[in-house]
């Protein structure tokens, strides 16, 4: 086995009780948010999230592919998610006319529906669970903060 003669540089105290607090905080707030989406909804929060992203595109419809790139999930992981989904009537998967190699998933009326009832109460959940527990500030760096480093995966 080789031996690596540059040194790691390790975490400080500082860097490790704040990588800790990230990794804790957000663990928490995604099991939290998707505990509610499931009990008010019936909707996991990776569910929601791609009836989301169908909602906000043209024809309510995407590419898979470039809705996992969105989700910044594996194309497999938004397969499985899409699966469940078109099993409720909530999304359809369709060749792409474009590109018959292609496939894209379609919201359908139902599953716009399901979305509209289900937005509410997951805003609130994410009032109630991030945006009333920090300052405005606060939110702002954190949302400054987390685009950089998104960035900084996708290089």
């Amino acid at each position: 086995m080789a031996t690596e003669t540059t040194e790691i540089p390790w975490l400080s105290d500082d860097q490790q009780v704040s990588w800790r607090a990230y990794l804790e905080g957000s663990s928490r707030l995604v099991e939290a948010l998707n505990r509610d989406l499931e009990k008010d909804s019936d909707l996991s929060l990776n569910e929601y999230e791609v009836l989301v992203r169908l909602s906000e595109n043209a024809s309510w419809t995407m590419r898979m592919s470039h809705l996992a790139d969105s989700l910044a999930h594996s194309r497999s992981r938004v397969t499985h998610t899409v699966r469940r989904l078109e099993e409720r009537g909530l999304v359809d998967r369709v060749s792409c006319v474009a590109d018959g190699r292609g496939v894209n998933a379609v919201l359908t009326d139902a599953g716009y529906s399901v979305l509209v009832d289900a937005a509410p109460n997951h805003v609130r959940s994410v009032h109630r669970h991030l945006v009333d527990v920090l300052t405005p500030e606060q939110l702002t760096v954190l949302g400054e903060a987390m685009e950089r480093v998104s960035q900084a995966c996708r290089d």
